[in-house]
């Protein structure tokens, strides 16, 4: 069973905010501009339908979409991004994988790791703590919208594996491969989604308290923060009484 990190709902409400200021239309656009080099149709494009899915959520016009996906397949110019992916650890030693979307390579780089010097992380060599994560299909599901137990019959007859409550959700996992199927289950059932996609799950977690806590929801912030990054993934827990008190 892989470890749950505070990190995925803390994801889940920050990404809420960011989509009533418009940022998130940013980091979609290159999500879907990134996937659609594998093939512009979602049908045949997981990445993509999921990207376009997310697009659609926050209200996206159908126009961004189209000349976001016509980028990517090269219709259009302008399709052209660096996927870097930065590991490390955080203040107390918690695992870190920032996924970054670039049109600026060199200037990228220098910015990140100058936010892991500057707040306590440590940068790693590539594959240094990416065994710590399996890449899986993530998808929130209003804790509201169905019973766990239907939720649970409904999702592993579609290929899931587990389900967990999440605060006001439900988080299923599922291998990635049945990511399309699950949400195709989800979608005949009239069963909406908080959010979908194929993301780095810890394998175990570790617990943060006091300073380190501070400092590592601090680092992560700014890391959410930037222009470039698509996406961070952690290991660390929290409690709920010392994050509480963080966010006091």
């Amino acid at each position: 069973m892989s470890g749950h990190s505070k990190w995925s709902t803390i994801k889940h409400k920050k990404a809420a905010a960011d989509s009533k200021r418009g940022k998130i239309f940013t980091r979609l656009i290159k999500e879907i501009t990134i996937a659609a080099r594998s093939g512009g149709d979602p049908d045949s494009n997981a990445r993509l339908r999921t990207a376009i899915a997310a697009a659609k959520a926050v209200s996206m016009p159908a126009e961004n979409i189209k000349r976001a996906t016509l980028r990517g397949t090269g219709e259009l110019e302008g399709g052209e991004i660096d996927e870097i992916t930065f590991e490390g650890y955080t203040p107390g030693g918690a695992a870190i994988m920032v996924e970054v979307a670039t049109d600026n390579r060199n200037r990228t780089v220098s910015e990140i790791r100058h936010m892991f010097s500057k707040n306590g992380g440590n940068l790693g060599e590539v594959g240094s703590v990416a065994w710590m994560f399996d890449r899986r299909s993530q998808i929130l599901v209003g804790a509201a919208a169905i019973a766990e137990d239907d939720l649970m019959e409904l999702v592993l007859e579609a290929g899931a594996e587990d389900v967990r409550v999440d605060g006001e959700s439900f988080e299923v996992l599922s291998p990635m491969e049945s990511h399309t199927a699950v949400l195709d289950a989800l979608e005949k059932a009239g069963i909406a989604t908080e959010s979908s996609q194929i993301a780095m799950i810890p394998k175990n977690t570790i617990e943060l308290a006091g300073k380190d806590a501070s400092a590592t929801m601090k680092m992560m912030d700014l890391l959410e923060d930037h222009d470039d990054v698509q996406n961070v993934y952690s290991n660390f827990d929290i409690d709920d009484a010392e994050m509480e008190r963080l966010n006091s």
